[in-house]
């Protein structure tokens, strides 16, 4: 099978390193958000709760309206460029103003302005990965490829994460900025707004979208979002996926202060943590993809799911930076395997409705797949409101009597609970493999022409 007929192929590196454009900003502000608003500007961890529920209705609400406009988008430029192009500068400046609060604000008017950017940033972000998921079932058909491209851009990821989280402490609290202050936070955003504008730009102008893909038909709203929420593994996969999304998420907002308060180092030795973790998935891509090409998507994904819930056990009992570095090594090992699956998961959803409804809508379709990512924001933030009942945790200026088991807790217990789930209920999910492989399975038909693609990279 062609990757794509009747169009030049785009090289998975082109595509991949997209990848690093859109995980620098979005990483940063959640990797950051609790330690610049709750800690250092004292917003208390209610009223972050509170935003967070809000801002997951709204993105709920957004997201498949973004969906929807992409794939009913028709340019010579393709339905995904144009959003892509606009989208990374407008998610830069909103990160900019994200991390740039006036000193004089406080109160009500803290609460708003976290508030406001905090939705901005989310809108433009859920945008951009609309549309750049999209680009992946349409550029490469195939398991196969498909596991080299997204094993590429997850590797991308990793690097950016290495930058976006390990890095921006050091930056924010030593280079930049203190410890105490927010000055760090917002040269920091200002450069990684910029990188990730070029990388995106980048990335879109190179990506060859299939004219097939782009049909004359363009489908309607309510009944396309009838048939997704009818569709039983849109469920199975996004609930599943979410206790992935919750954990993992969890773990980006928290690890700073679980540096700070569970080990009692300073904030900026999280660069060593997150650094051990980070490239200790991205060495984990490479076999993981391995395994994706000689068990499959599926299989591959169920084990993964069961390695990272077990690295959560030996994260809760880490009792400094050494003991840390070595569990977050597992916990790498089983992130590194959800990144290498996931995502081909969810692709294989697209491309049973597409065969099955005969419309290309995995802009609105992945755009609806982000509800269950709106989860990861509520959870989040009730996990982190659930500090103050259980352990008097309210915020930098009201810590409560044991902040170190308060992080411990929200780091390791919570996302021990949703990975065990998931690890679980994937025991049984079935979902279809892709139309293409199947094809390639069966042979060609016997007078079928040869096909050639040029430029196949």
């Amino acid at each position: 099978m062609t990757e794509a007929m009747g169009t030049r192929a785009t090289a998975p590196w082109r595509y991949a390193i997209g990848m690093f454009g859109t995980s620098i900003p979005i990483n940063m502000i959640k990797g950051s958000m609790i330690l610049y608003y709750v800690d250092i500007l004292g917003l208390d961890v209610r009223a972050y709760a509170v935003v967070m529920v809000i801002y997951a209705v709204m993105d709920a609400i957004d997201n498949p309206i973004l969906g929807y406009l992409s794939d009913r988008t028709r340019t010579r430029f393709g339905r995904r460029r144009p959003w892509l192009m606009i989208g990374a500068p407008l998610l830069a400046a909103c990160m900019i103003a994200f991390f740039s609060a006036p000193a004089s604000l406080d109160g009500l008017g803290l609460v708003l302005w976290f508030a406001v950017f905090a939705i901005l940033c989310e809108a433009f972000d859920s945008m951009l990965n609309a549309n750049y998921g999209a680009l992946l079932p349409e550029l490469y058909p195939t398991e196969r490829r498909r596991a080299v491209a997204n094993g590429l851009r997850q590797g991308f990821q990793l690097v950016a994460l290495v930058i976006s989280l390990a890095l921006t402490p050091l930056l924010t609290t030593s280079v930049f900025g203190t410890e105490n202050t927010t000055v760090g936070f917002t040269t920091t955003a200002i450069i990684y707004g910029s990188i990730a504008v070029a990388v995106i730009w980048f990335m879109a102008l190179s990506a060859r979208e299939n004219p097939r893909y782009s049909t004359l038909v363009r489908p309607p709203l309510w009944s396309s979002i009838g048939s997704i929420v009818r569709n039983p593994l849109f469920w199975k996969v996004g609930l599943i996926g979410a206790c992935y999304g919750i954990a993992m998420a969890i773990v980006l907002a928290g690890l700073q202060l679980y540096v700070k308060y569970s080990l009692g180092l300073p904030v900026a030795m999280a660069l060593y943590l997150q650094a051990a973790v980070i490239v200790v998935a991205a060495a984990g891509l490479v076999g993981w993809t391995r395994l994706v090409a000689r068990w499959g998507a599926l299989r591959t994904w169920r084990l993964a799911f069961a390695v990272l819930a077990l690295s959560f056990v030996a994260l809760f009992f880490a009792f400094d930076l050494v003991s840390a570095i070595c569990a977050g090594a597992l916990v790498g090992i089983g992130w590194s395997g959800m990144l290498a699956t996931n995502d081909l998961i969810v692709v294989r959803v697209l491309d049973a409705d597409a065969e099955t409804n005969g419309e290309h809508r995995e802009g609105l379709f992945l755009s609806a797949f982000g509800f269950f990512g709106r989860l990861n924001s509520i959870v989040t933030g009730l996990a982190l409101a659930s500090l103050a009942l259980f352990f008097g945790y309210e915020s930098g200026d009201a810590p409560g009597s044991d902040p170190g088991m308060a992080f411990r807790v929200y780091l390791c217990a919570y996302p021990l609970v949703f990975t065990t789930v998931g690890a679980i209920a994937a025991r049984f999910l079935q979902v279809p493999e892709p139309p293409a492989d199947r094809a390639d399975a069966e042979g060609p038909p016997e007078d079928a022409p040869p096909v050639r693609v040029e430029g196949e990279s």
